[in-house]
């Protein structure tokens, strides 16, 4: 499934907190797709081709990033960095690697003129 997806661009691990309800919980594994004006996410456990959440690169702004701590560091792929980016729905927290966050951070900036940056 990965191979496939990646033939419309590159794949990375990205984890989605889908609830932040309770403090370290709600963190989803899945794949990030950034596909000319946005990023998809796809569950790592399914077969739908389509992602299940998308954004445009022009309603992302990045925020900061941290070190997960407490069970985030047992839900999310080891290595990785937890990020914050605000949207027009409210904030969106996000998780991968240090060399994916520097891809991420530079599809962000390599924004149309007009649009968003960092």
């Amino acid at each position: 499934r990965r191979r496939w997806l990646s033939r419309h661009g590159g794949t990375f691990e990205l984890s989605y907190r889908a609830r932040a309800t309770t403090p370290g919980r709600g963190w989803l594994l899945g794949l990030g797709r950034s596909t000319g004006e946005q990023l998809e996410w796809f569950r790592i456990f399914s077969l739908s081709p389509r992602p299940k959440r998308v954004w445009p690169r022009e309603s992302l702004t990045y925020v900061e990033r941290r070190e997960p701590e407490g069970v985030e560091q047992l839900s999310l792929y080891p290595g990785h960095v937890v990020i914050r980016c605000e949207t027009p729905t409210g904030v969106v927290e996000l998780a991968l690697g240090s060399s994916s966050l520097m891809g991420f951070q530079s599809w962000l900036e390599a924004a149309p003129p007009g649009a968003q940056h960092l």
